[in-house]
C-alpha cells in the first residue's frame, strides 16, 4: 500500500511535465558490522521550492514497512540512535541485524515529488549451523541432509562435505562424482539423494559461510545398508511359532479344565392338572371338585 502510494506523485509529476528536481544518495548500498554505525545520506535539489517535506521510511527483509523520520523527528524505535544532520542525512550510532533492508529518503514540496535508496546490509558472522544426517538409509530410498543457520547477515552459503571431501553442487562437473545420486543446495543448504547406494556411506558435515567468515557443524555419520531379507524371514518364522505355541497353551489348558466352564442351566418341572374322572351316579356328569390334585 505504501509503495503504492508512493508511485501516484511519480506518475503526476511525469504527467506533467515537471522536470529539473532531483533526489539523491552517494550512499546507495551501505555494509556495516554489527553494533557499529553509519550514515545514509539523501541530497535534494532547490527545485522542490520551500516549504520541503521529508521523510525516511524502512523496509526490512520480510516486506514490513514505517517510518524512520516522520514529521522532522525519529520516531519511537529510532529515537535513542537516529539523528538528522544536514537537513537530510540520516546518522545511526549502532545497527544491529533488525536492520537489514532498504531505506527511502522521500522529499516533497511545490507540487513536486522524488526519492532515494539506501540499501543497508548489516554484517554478522555465521554461527555453528544445525545439521541433520539420518544415521542409516535403505538402499534405493530417499535420505535428506539438512543444514542452516540463522545468524549470518548476508545469509550465508552452505557447503557440504563427504569424508573431508567437498561435495560439488553439479556432480556431472567432476569425474570422481558423475554417478552420484544427490542434489546440493548451496543457498539452502539441503543435501538430497534421490536413490541412495552403498557408496554414499561416509561422514558429512556441512559448512556455512558469508564475507565475514565461516562455521561448520560436527561430522556425522550415516550408513546405507541393503534390506535384511533373512532377517524380516526369521521375524516371520518367530511369529508364527508363537501363534502355535499359544494355541497348543488354550487347548492344554482347556482339556485339564483350567478354562472357566460354561454354566448349564436347570429347566424348571412342569406342573400338569388332571381332573378326577367322573364316577357312575353322578348327576349329569356335573363337574365335582375334590380335595386332592395329582402332580
Amino acid at each position: 500500500m505504501l509503495r503504492w502510494w508512493v508511485s501516484v506523485p511519480l506518475l503526476f509529476c511525469a504527467a506533467a511535465g515537471v522536470s529539473g528536481f532531483s533526489v539523491t544518495t552517494s550512499t546507495p548500498n551501505v555494509k556495516v558490522k554489527e553494533n557499529q554505525g553509519a550514515d545514509l545520506t539523501c541530497t535534494y535539489s532547490a527545485d522542490f521550492g520551500s516549504p520541503v517535506r521529508l521523510e525516511w521510511k524502512f523496509q526490512d527483509l520480510k516486506g514490513t514497512q514505517g517510518y524512520v523520520i516522520f514529521d522532522g523527528k525519529p520516531t519511537a524505535p529510532y529515537a535513542d540512535r537516529v539523528t538528522l544532520y544536514g537537513g537530510s542525512n540520516l546518522r545511526f550510532t549502532k545497527l544491529t541485524r533488525q536492520d537489514n533492508g532498504r531505506y527511502d529518503c522521500e522529499v516533497s514540496g511545490n507540487n513536486q515529488y522524488g526519492e532515494a535508496q539506501v540499501q543497508v546490509t548489516v554484517l554478522v558472522p555465521p554461527s555453528a549451523p544445525v545439521c541433520n544426517v539420518p544415521a542409516t538409509v535403505t538402499t534405493g530410498t530417499k535420505a535428506f541432509l539438512s543444514c542452516s543457520d540463522v545468524d549470518g547477515s548476508p545469509p550465508p552459503t552452505y557447503k557440504w562435505y563427504k569424508n573431508g571431501t567437498p561435495l560439488p553442487v553439479d556432480p556431472s562437473s567432476m569425474s570422481a562424482f558423475q554417478n552420484a545420486t544427490y542434489r546440493l543446495n548451496p543457498k539452502t543448504g539441503n543435501l538430497d539423494f534421490t536413490s541412495a547406494t552403498k557408496v554414499d556411506s561416509g561422514q558429512y558435515y556441512c559448512e556455512a559461510s558469508n564475507e565475514l567468515g565461516s562455521q561448520s557443524c560436527k561430522a556425522m555419520a550415516m550408513e546405507v545398508r541393503d534390506i535384511n531379507g533373512g532377517g524380516i524371514a526369521a521375524g516371520i518364522i518367530v511369529a508364527l511359532l508363537l501363534l502355535v505355541l499359544l494355541g497348543v497353551a488354550i487347548w492344554f489348558a482347556h482339556k485339564k479344565g483350567y478354562l472357566p466352564q460354561k454354566s448349564k442351566t436347570k429347566s424348571k418341572p412342569n406342573v400338569v392338572y388332571q381332573p378326577s374322572p367322573l364316577r357312575s351316579g353322578d348327576d349329569d356328569g356335573e363337574f365335582k371338585p375334590k380335595s386332592s390334585f395329582v402332580v
